[in-house]
Parts: structure tokens; sequence; C-alpha cells
């Protein structure tokens, strides 16, 4: 078993559509990034990543190379996932957290949760999303940037 914590932010945007959790949600607003800054999926890969002990999404998937410029995160959480299955392992459960004023989130969980099983081919049940605002104190608060945070658990395949 292997555990791995992530963190990401971005700041939000105009003139960007906001995916999280590999969704589209519908909003005027989005988040700046290289790709396209879906923060979620950019968590929960650094935390895979991490208890991996192979370095963060900036090792494998640098801002600076074109070949990123715009992709969807959720091309890059699949290539993340093939690291993880090439090391024996496979998703244990996930814990994450979405923080931000706005949007409200609610009716997008349960849509995050199914896309992100998805891609990672595990039960629904193994992956959590949480939304939560910082009560109008701090950058999140501020609507300046959404912010993430998870954890992951993963397993030995047997």
């Amino acid at each position: 078993m292997k555990i791995g914590i992530g963190y990401d932010v971005h700041k939000i945007v105009e003139d960007r559509k906001l995916y999280l959790g590999g969704i589209e949600i519908p909003w005027d607003k989005g988040l700046l990034g290289h790709s396209d800054a879906d923060v979620l999926i950019h968590t929960i890969m650094d935390s895979i990543l991490g208890a991996l002990a192979l370095g963060d999404i900036g090792k494998h998937f640098p801002d600076t190379d074109p070949k990123y410029k715009g992709i969807r995160s959720t091309e890059l959480l699949e290539h993340v996932m093939k690291l993880v299955w090439e090391k024996g392992y496979e998703i244990g459960n996930i814990d994450s957290i979405v923080v931000c004023q706005e949007p409200k989130l609610k009716d997008y969980i349960l849509p995050m949760r199914e896309s992100l099983a998805f891609l990672m081919d595990t039960d629904i049940d193994n992956v959590s999303v949480k939304a939560t605002t910082t009560e109008k104190l701090g950058f999140e608060g501020r609507k300046e940037g959404i912010s993430s945070h998870c954890v992951v658990l993963l397993n030995k395949r047997s």
C-alpha cells in the first residue's frame, strides 16, 4: 500500500472554460494554465505520482513543452494511470476537496466522481470529491483562484 498527497491552485480568468474532475462546469470564467487547468485532476495526479515517488506533474508534463499547450488533463491522467498499473498498483481510494467561493459545485460532484472513476478504472465508491468555500477569506474567497487538495491510497494489484 502507498499513500500520496496532492495540492494545486489555478488563477480564475475570463475567456476560459472551467474543467473540474474531467467535466466542463458551466460558468462565465475558467482557470489559467498551460493545459486545460483542471485543478482537481492535477491534484489527483500529483498525489498518485507522489505515492509512487515519481515526482510531480511538472516533471512529467512541463509547462514549457508546447505539446501540452491546451491539452485536456484527462489525457494526462490516462498517462499517470498507466504508470500506476506498470508499477503493479491500483486505486484503493481517493479523497479530494475543491476549494472555491464560486461556482457552487454540489450539482457536479456526482458527475466528477463518475468521470474520475472511469478515467482511473476504479469503482465510484473509491472516489470522493468534496467542495467547500473559505467563507470569503483568502484568494479563493476573493474569487481569484481555485485550489484543490487530495489524498490517494494505492493498493498492490493481486
